[in-house]
């Protein structure tokens, strides 16, 4: 049993998840763009993916940041930092689910934030306007790129998400969860960390594996 629990838990380690853009396997990618570069050491995504996750209304989801108006630059760089760690990250084996959508068969759920990730993400955003709360689904895409349903109003973060919790737990619909661990305890996932120091998320999701 020992062994099963070995290989269960090796299974969920330095994987790449089953969706729209990801590798089939990480690896190093030499090319990796801005904010993405902290992963090319061992990636789930290509170069191109990585260049795209900076782009408004980029191919990889025809997703508008700024469907409210133009989204800060401060704030704009935690969804980059978000989009990086979600296409490029192979350590989030554990949080991966099954998805039922028709543009990807995994997901990400209940993935631990640390803390400062998600107040940072909160902090920087929360005069940035949106007009929904679960940006995965309800939008009118009939432009071919997501634009507000008719009657939502647009308000700025700090209404439509009034903590850093609500932020991080309800606008992939569930993707993050926040937690009181801190950068560094090896209890939580870091969006932002220093590549010189070595990628943290590898001895997080070995804990929770």
């Amino acid at each position: 049993p020992a062994a099963a629990v070995m290989v269960a838990q090796d299974s969920l380690l330095n994987i790449c998840m089953d969706a729209k853009h990801h590798k089939t396997e990480p690896g190093p990618e030499g090319q990796l763009y801005g904010q993405c570069v902290l992963w090319k050491d061992n990636a789930c995504c290509t170069a191109n993916t990585s260049v795209e996750a900076h782009q408004d209304q980029s191919y990889l989801y025809k997703f508008n940041w700024d469907h409210c108006g133009a989204m800060p630059e401060k704030c704009k760089r935690h969804f980059i930092q978000d989009t990086c760690l979600y296409e490029c990250s192979p350590n989030l084996g554990p949080w991966i689910d099954q998805a039922d959508t028709s543009w990807r068969k995994e997901r990400i759920r209940d993935v631990p934030l640390c803390q400062e990730d998600c107040e940072q993400w909160w902090e920087d955003c929360q005069d940035a306007v949106t007009c929904k709360v679960n940006w995965h689904k309800g939008w009118n895409w009939t432009t071919g790129t997501n634009q507000c349903p008719k009657g939502a109003m647009c308000q700025k973060f700090k209404f439509v998400f009034p903590t850093a919790a609500a932020l991080c737990e309800q606008i992939w619909s569930g993707s993050y969860r926040y937690t009181s661990h801190h950068r560094g305890s090896g209890r939580c996932i870091q969006m932002w960390f220093d590549p010189a120091q070595g990628n943290p998320n590898v001895a997080v999701a070995q804990y929770y594996a």
